[in-house]
């Protein structure tokens, strides 16, 4: 079976696309070999030596992750981790030919499914390698869902913006209108241009895209708004119940910023 790389895949978003399987190491009998166990689970293999290599891969349409060595040559395992945090639909997998508890605990931390110790089982490997592909399945649609409110907030104009963490809060009209030191029909008039941009139909609507949007990075958008905490929800929801730690707060990578398309 031929393993073609992420650029011939589908269109970007398409969790039905065939996954691909990044597989970092500098060792060419292990690439060979774990390139040959993805192909043969019908998967797509992009066998790469380096991390540097890795990062400048087109991202893949569908579900994707990375199995890489810890001790890579120039960046590390665990630096590109760090370099991925903004990208949780690319589980990462680390094999190591030893990995002590610091390395392990400081990987897993940070999000990594497993820690894996070579030699290792084809078997055991197959395992992880699925629960990250179903990881990265899960995550695909909210990241969609998440860049597009982010496109939407961003539409918002500086008072507008001011206006809808003061609103999702909890305050009245009345109390937006005094805390922003403008009349209440001006507040009105801010907050239904508000739930037109934000496409929503209610309150409780605006407090869910709030809450998914992050509550600590609206809250502080204007120094006006002193110690407004709306905090329903302090991190994003998680995916299962396992892995609430594993998706980075939306803080880290801004409100109105866009997904970059390139690893």
């Amino acid at each position: 079976m031929k393993c073609r790389t992420a650029e011939e895949l589908l269109v970007p978003g398409d969790t039905e696309a065939t996954p691909v399987v990044f597989v970092v190491d500098p060792d060419a009998s292990v690439r060979r070999s774990i390139g040959s166990l993805i192909c043969r689970q019908g998967w797509r293999a992009q066998i790469l030596t380096s991390a540097e290599e890795f990062i400048v891969q087109c991202r893949p349409p569908g579900p994707s992750c990375l199995v890489s060595e810890v001790s890579l040559p120039g960046l590390g395992g665990l630096e590109l981790q760090e370099h991925l945090g903004a990208r949780p639909d690319i589980p990462i997998i680390f094999l190591a030919n030893y990995c002590d508890i610091s390395t392990t605990v400081t990987a897993m931390r940070a999000g990594a499914v497993e820690c894996m110790i070579k030699p290792f089982r084809d078997e055991m490997l197959l395992i992880a390698i699925r629960c990250a592909l179903e990881l990265s399945r899960t995550v695909i649609p909210l990241q969609t869902e998440l860049r597009t409110l982010r496109e939407r907030y961003g539409s918002l104009s500086g008072r507008e913006r001011e206006v809808m963490a003061l609103v999702v809060s909890g305050l009245l009209n009345k109390q937006v209108a005094g805390r922003l030191d403008i009349s209440e029909i001006t507040v009105k008039a801010h907050r239904g241009r508000v739930m037109r941009k934000m496409r929503v139909g209610s309150l409780a609507q605006l407090v869910v895209i709030a809450a998914k949007l992050d509550a600590v990075a609206l809250s502080q958008i204007s120094p006006r708004l002193g110690a407004v905490r709306y905090t329903l929800f302090t991190r994003e929801p998680s995916i299962s119940t396992n892995r609430a730690q594993r998706v980075p707060r939306l803080e880290s990578r801004g409100l109105s910023g866009s997904h970059p398309s390139t690893l």
